[in-house]
């Protein structure tokens, strides 16, 4: 197990001294000089902090929060495969126990709604860990979820671990044939027709869908049904997508009774390739727990024993994924994010004002270097004759790159005086390029693939958890375009293409979609410095609109807040309780702008100093970031250090600057 990365305390969660909301009690120095003083010591004691995280080896990396149900799958699986321990058991369960709410729910991400299938989940593990159906905190769950339909209401996940020990019918789920792995890469919903999250967890899927493996049920679920018909969702209309899709479901159950066995064993077969043809040099698969988890059940079921090298890689990289807190809970992380981290704190510190030749930077930018991927990922499918060059977002996840960490990493790179500049410049050559060459067909980029854009996986009944498949955003499309300009290329015709689809997906309000951050702050602090990185002046018209969206939202405490709502409520769009890191991002348009001066920016500026704690650092309870934007929020815990520290830095020290000056090779790549 590992220890927690997240800072001094050891703690999971904000300090006790946490501000649950907005407030108005932050004020403007009396003069302009008072603010700049307050934003220099912030920023060195910021610094200060963040150096202070930095490991030896050189990278960053925050605990990466997101809600209990990896805690309770974590507890499922060692369930189902009979390797349960009691200390894992009891951190686990104090973990949950302490995320419950009064009214015995549990909600995705923090002050969020109750979430039926994370109630669900937690409840089944807590009741793995000893806690009787008559305890006050289960008897408030189990009343909740039967009052909000049960588990016949709950997501098609919780339902499947649920089917695994005999707690829902296999019959009831939809269908995932494991022949799907046989489509060609152009028929619909091919397996690469899915985001590459989605696929690498359906493609084990399609294995334990095969198999409809019962484990014996340690306990009844009784008390989390509705009624005793477990009634089904009704279909949809015929004439609609949903219906039509649903018939398929329905046929595809048929065809399970009556499979060719050959062909049967033969698709599992070359599912079982492809899982393990992906596997990470850790035991890992993509970086990312959900993979992992079933990856290792389907495995399992096809014979391979757990002491197998490949199933005890898997296992032991599930437990790096454990981070205990010092009252020793055990918390779940759905994933790690050293290079993300690291990159960002780069371009914090270099922005802040630290000599780009600084150890620390020189360190960071060795580890990165040593991070970029150079062999061909499931990305070359849509993009064949491209040369590797990009880095992942975890630790081990050579198949799967993304172009967001890619750009970000460049951006970094640039910030450092290493002392062998012709090796960062191969890197960031290498990164360019491939970065290039995954721009889709409209323009803009998506975070994994090119072109990952077909309607019909979304509609498939099996996809209820969240987005599927992975279209061009406007977030990962500023951060190229960001990218492009600082290395001399604003007029490429890639990055043309990219500002003709970023100002043509600016809203009306004139903020822009965020899809990876919370939410339009999120899209319009990353769009605006990208539009000017590349030229386009303050003046512009989609830079007005933005600062003006951006000031008719900011909170009367000077800072600004988006709540995870916003994704499905127009209300709370650009509305939510102050953090640290949507301040900053809303302070990094601003700045962009040309508003350094405005009453906006100095009250944003004042709210950072005044809310930072004595140790440098910032709380922020608060979930900013997503994996599905609604279906599955993270709060990332360097997020509230880094943002601030760019934000300050960009306010003391200007924008940094674009390298067109000192290579005009670098506009024909």
């Amino acid at each position: 197990m590992t220890a927690t990365t997240d800072g001094s305390t050891g703690a999971l969660g904000p300090r006790a001294t946490s501000a649950s909301g907005p407030t108005d009690t932050t004020t403007l120095p009396a003069a302009d000089g008072d603010l700049r003083v307050a934003a220099e010591r912030a920023t060195a004691r910021s610094v200060e902090h963040l150096l202070g995280r930095q490991d030896a080896q050189g990278w960053w990396k925050g605990d990466l929060a997101t809600n209990v149900t990896m805690d309770a799958e974590d507890l499922l699986l060692r369930q189902f495969l009979g390797v349960q321990d009691p200390r894992t058991t009891e951190a686990a369960a104090l973990f949950i126990r302490g995320e419950q709410r009064a009214d015995g729910t549990w909600a995705t991400f923090y002050g969020g709604p109750p979430e039926l299938s994370a109630t669900i989940e937690a409840y089944v593990a807590l009741r793995l860990a000893g806690d009787r159906p008559g305890d006050p905190h289960m008897a408030r769950a189990s009343q909740w979820v039967r009052d909000h339909g049960g588990i016949a209401a709950s997501r098609v996940f919780t339902r499947i671990w649920l089917a695994l020990f005999g707690w829902w019918k296999w019959d009831d789920l939809p269908e995932l044939p494991p022949e799907l792995i046989f489509l060609p890469k152009w028929f619909p919903l091919n397996i690469y027709d899915f985001g590459c999250w989605a696929r690498q967890t359906i493609v084990p899927l399609t294995i334990v869908s095969a198999k409809r493996p019962v484990r014996p049920a340690p306990f009844a679920l009784d008390e989390l049904h509705a009624d005793a018909a477990r009634p089904h969702r009704p279909l949809a209309s015929v004439t609609s997508w949903d219906g039509a899709f649903q018939r398929l479901d329905k046929a595809l159950h048929a065809y399970h009774r009556f499979a060719p066995r050959l062909l049967r064993r033969t698709a599992m077969n070359a599912a079982a390739r492809w899982i393990i043809e992906r596997q990470e040099n850790d035991g890992c698969w993509g970086g990312i727990q959900p993979p992992a988890v079933y990856s290792v059940i389907a495995l399992h079921l096809l014979g391979y024993d757990l002491d197998h090298p490949i199933m005890r890689a898997g296992l032991e990289s599930l437990d790096r994924f454990a981070v205990r807190r010092e009252d020793g809970a055990r918390m779940i992380e759905a994933c790690q994010s050293p290079v993300w981290d690291t990159c960002l704190a780069t371009i914090a510190l270099a922005d802040a004002g630290l000599s780009p030749d600084h150890p620390a930077l020189v360190k960071a930018a060795d580890w990165m270097i040593g991070e970029q991927i150079v062999r061909p990922g499931d990305w070359a499918v849509r993009r064949p004759g491209l040369v590797p060059g990009g880095w992942a977002f975890e630790f081990h996840n050579d198949n799967y790159p993304d172009i967001d960490d890619t750009a970000e990493v460049v951006l970094a790179l640039r910030r450092v005086g290493h002392p062998d500049p012709d090796r960062v410049e191969a890197a960031v050559d290498r990164g360019t390029r491939w970065n290039l060459g995954m721009q889709s067909r409209n323009g803009a980029w998506g975070a994994f693939d090119a072109d990952n854009t077909s309607p019909f996986p979304n509609r498939l009944p099996f996809c209820d958890f969240g987005e599927v498949i992975d279209p061009p955003s406007a977030d990962v499309t500023a951060h190229v375009v960001e990218m492009l300009a600082y290395e001399g290329k604003s007029h490429h015709p890639a990055t043309r293409r990219g500002i003709e689809w970023l100002l043509a997906e600016q809203e009306t309000t004139g903020a822009w979609f965020g899809r990876w951050g919370v939410n339009y702050v999120y899209g319009t602090g990353a769009v605006v410095p990208a539009l000017t990185a590349a030229g386009l002046p303050p003046s512009h018209p989609a830079i007005r609109r933005a600062v003006t969206w951006l000031e008719s939202v900011q909170n009367e405490d000077g800072g600004w807040g988006e709540d995870l709502r916003s994704y499905r409520e127009e209300k709370w769009i650009g509305h939510g309780a102050t953090t640290a890191s949507q301040t900053a991002w809303a302070l990094l348009a601003l700045l962009a702008a040309g508003e350094h001066g405005s009453e906006a920016v100095e009250r944003g500026i004042a709210s950072l100093a005044a809310t930072q704690c004595e140790d440098g650092s910032w709380d922020e309870p608060y979930f900013t970031g997503t994996g599905f934007p609604w279906d599955f929020s993270i709060n990332y815990h360097l997020y509230r250090q880094v943002f601030p520290l760019t934000a300050l830095g960009r306010y003391l020290h200007g924008e940094p600057k674009a390298l067109a000056t000192r290579s005009g090779v670098r506009q024909g790549i």
